[in-house]
């Protein structure tokens, strides 16, 4: 008999080392990370504007699920210039992408469940912001802290308008403005932005992004006039 249990109590202290492990497992997946220290030193404080670059007014302290981007106007102003951007075009865009909480936990939560969701108040794919970064102030920044700090957020977003803009011809068949162009590009990508100049149309989703703007406008225009 004792050569019959010896093998069940292994089986048995198998399967409970197992299962111990897999807790462990899914205890740590559960529970919230730090937030990821700025240009990789060790520091608790959440990571403040790019270094090397204009320094705009301080972002708001608490970046909660609930946030007007007029908030935000002193920043947009700032990025919006260094790039060489319309600050209204930049602010009607933080409007258009203002529909979802925009919490870090949240958005870290979120991205668990969708790995290629996108961060920030002017919510970039990580693809796009370690692209646009290269060769400027914020080089040494990551993607994981764009919930934490909005204004590297709107930094990127005008950077990436910028490059946009840049790969606009000198003129297109299309009759949508500028500005229409780049944010079909800013929601769609380049490529699609090229293809909506030479004529072609729009989905649904695209269009409703371009009415989303125009019915945005105004606010902006008033939000970077007044803040």
């Amino acid at each position: 008999m004792a050569q019959t249990r010896a093998p069940k109590r292994r089986r048995w202290l198998a399967v409970l080392v197992f299962a111990l492990v897999g807790y462990v497992i899914v205890r740590a997946a559960d529970t919230p990370q730090g937030d990821p220290p700025p240009h990789g030193k060790a520091s608790a404080s959440p990571p403040g504007p790019s270094a090397g670059s204009a320094t705009p007014s301080p972002s708001p302290a608490t970046a909660s699920s609930s946030y007007d981007p007029a908030g935000y106007a002193t920043q947009v102003r700032a990025r919006a210039h260094q790039a060489g951007v319309s600050a209204q075009l930049l602010m009607a865009i933080l409007y258009n992408e203002a529909y979802k909480p925009h919490d870090p936990s949240f958005e870290r939560a979120w991205q668990k469940y969708k790995p290629d969701a996108a961060f920030g108040i002017a919510d970039m794919h990580r693809a796009t912001f370690d692209e646009v970064k290269q060769g400027r102030d914020f080089a040494g920044r990551r993607w994981e802290e764009l919930p934490d700090d909005r204004d590297l957020a709107v930094e990127a977003e005008a950077w990436y308008l910028h490059d946009l803009a840049a790969r606009l011809p000198a003129q297109w068949p299309a009759p949508y403005p500028r500005n229409d162009l780049l944010a079909l590009g800013y929601n769609a990508g380049p490529g699609n932005m090229l293809a909506f100049a030479r004529g072609a149309t729009p989905g649904a989703q695209a269009r409703s992004y371009l009415d989303r703007l125009h019915a945005n406008w105004a606010k902006a225009g008033k939000a970077v006039d007044a803040g």
